[in-house]
């Protein structure tokens, strides 16, 4: 055959190209389906002829599924983003999903907004990277059929499941790191998006440190970025008494408060600032920075996160899956512990 369809080519175009019912075209292109071979070549002969292509988007709605997962996220450029990004679209591939990303400034009325156009495309699911939507918008996804997932979520709304990291935990021990070795004068650098995830970090390492009886202000120069890691160390040596000893609550805060604090002020690090990040996006890894960081475990999350998608019934979920611990990465940018004398 030798035949190229312009615009358009239905399933009934190709059953009467290849001489077969509608209902044979149907069955070929269904996996498990029963279809004769001899059938099967002529429709995919005749498919091929006519550049014919199964819509999925319109049988899944046919049986009231999409296999469409909305994923709703903002600030996407910044490493751990993409990162997240990257790791779940291909494995939303592998379990035969397909992921419509729905990028939202993270502030309720725009996840609200992103919510909707999941529910509008009837999408399977839906996972929520960024933002706090409104509960009784996410009982109507529920409602709706949809498995919601949030990410990092403080709040533990009844129906969605709920996946965090251990946040709280962790920047006490950030806390506990630099005080073993030796800072006196601590700072938080974190950022005005004040995510759940975000300001437990930063909260959980002030408790810390009042506990010890020390004052640690917290810096929220910008959006969680470079650019406002590096304006608070603008802010904070430009006066006297600056911190020995800093918690970025994201890596890449802690990457812009390291070049501030080496370039703009001749500090060294880890000499005269020790600096602590949490993500352990590529960049921290690099020479130039070599970021003592905890890793939040990527891989892992994402693995749970399609296991909720592929194996549970969402009247069965757990609705809080246990907090993931993030792994300590240990590289130059905090000074060794002081040895006993």
């Amino acid at each position: 055959m030798d035949i190229k369809a312009k615009g358009f080519v239905s399933a009934e175009t190709v059953a009467r190209l290849a001489g077969v019912s509608r209902s044979a075209v149907s069955r070929t292109f269904t996996d498990g389906a029963s279809v004769s071979e001899a059938t099967r070549k002529k429709v995919l002969e005749a498919a091929d002829a006519l550049g014919y292509h199964v819509n999925h988007l319109a049988r899944g709605l046919s049986h009231d599924r999409s296999n469409i997962i909305g994923i709703i996220v903002s600030e996407i450029p910044t490493p751990y983003q993409a990162r997240m990004l990257d790791e779940m679209t291909r494995q939303l591939q592998v379990i035969g999903k397909v992921g419509m990303v729905i990028n939202t400034t993270g502030d309720q009325e725009s996840v609200a907004n992103a919510l909707r156009q999941t529910l509008n495309f009837r999408a399977d699911g839906v996972i929520v990277l960024s933002g706090t939507p409104d509960a009784s918008l996410i009982a109507s996804c529920v409602a709706n059929g949809q498995r919601v997932i949030l990410i990092n979520r403080s709040d533990h709304i009844e129906g969605p499941a709920n996946l965090a990291v251990e946040n709280a935990e962790t920047a006490r021990e950030a806390y506990h790191l630099l005080r073993r070795a030796g800072c006196q004068r601590l700072a938080v650098v974190s950022s005005t998006a004040g995510t759940p995830s975000l300001t437990a970090r930063d909260s959980a390492f002030v408790a810390a440190a009042q506990e010890d009886g020390l004052s640690v202000p917290i810096i929220r120069a910008g959006p969680t970025g470079y650019a406002a890691g590096a304006e608070a160390a603008r802010q904070l040596y430009g006066r006297s008494g600056g911190p020995d000893g800093v918690f970025g609550v994201t890596d890449l805060l802690a990457l812009g408060f390291m070049d501030a604090a080496r370039h703009a002020f001749g500090l060294r690090v880890p000499q005269d600032v020790s600096i602590v990040g949490f993500d352990d996006i590529e960049q921290a890894g690099w020479e130039s920075y070599a970021l003592t960081t905890f890793r939040q475990p990527v891989e892992e999350m994402v693995e749970h996160i399609m296991q909720l998608l592929t194996q549970a019934s969402p009247d069965e979920w757990a609705h809080t899956v246990p907090p993931i611990k993030p792994i300590p990465i240990w590289r130059k940018s905090v000074l060794p512990r002081p040895s006993a004398s």
